[in-house]
């Protein structure tokens, strides 16, 4: 923050106002990516989703439950070292949406499914593909 920014967030914190706590509850749970055990991160993650049950700020309570809720797969992250991202499913997608567009006007599903097979790559092929007369 500047120096602007921390005085007037300095004016704002002597109201306690409900977007006030709400920010800061936001910009403490960024504190969360910084861990690198997955016990601490838990604990961190269960004092914080507490603390916020009890705000009285019902966004924040519902985005609470829904980090409970997800619980174990956040700690995956953390099991993982934060080597696993979306990227290979994202590639996916767009080989999927890209071979799509190239099948339009094929006559069944099953020929598009086919067409997908080959392009992902690696994949399990159908067992009769092609049928040479």
């Amino acid at each position: 923050m500047t120096e602007k920014q921390a005085s007037r967030l300095a004016e704002l914190l002597q109201y306690n106002l409900r977007a006030v706590r709400a920010y800061l509850l936001k910009e403490d749970f960024q504190f969360f990516w910084d861990y690198l055990s997955p016990y601490w991160a838990g604990k961190f993650l269960d004092r914080w989703c507490f603390r916020t049950m009890r705000s009285r700020i019902e966004p924040m309570k519902k985005v609470a439950r829904m980090l409970r809720q997800h619980r174990p797969l956040l700690m995956n992250w953390f099991r993982a070292k934060g080597a696993l991202s979306n990227s290979v499913v994202e590639g996916f997608n767009t080989k999927l949406k890209l071979t799509t567009r190239k099948a339009y006007g094929f006559s069944s599903f099953r020929t598009i499914e086919i067409a997908l097979y080959h392009t992902l790559g690696a994949l399990p092929e159908p067992e009769s593909a092609h049928k040479f007369c």
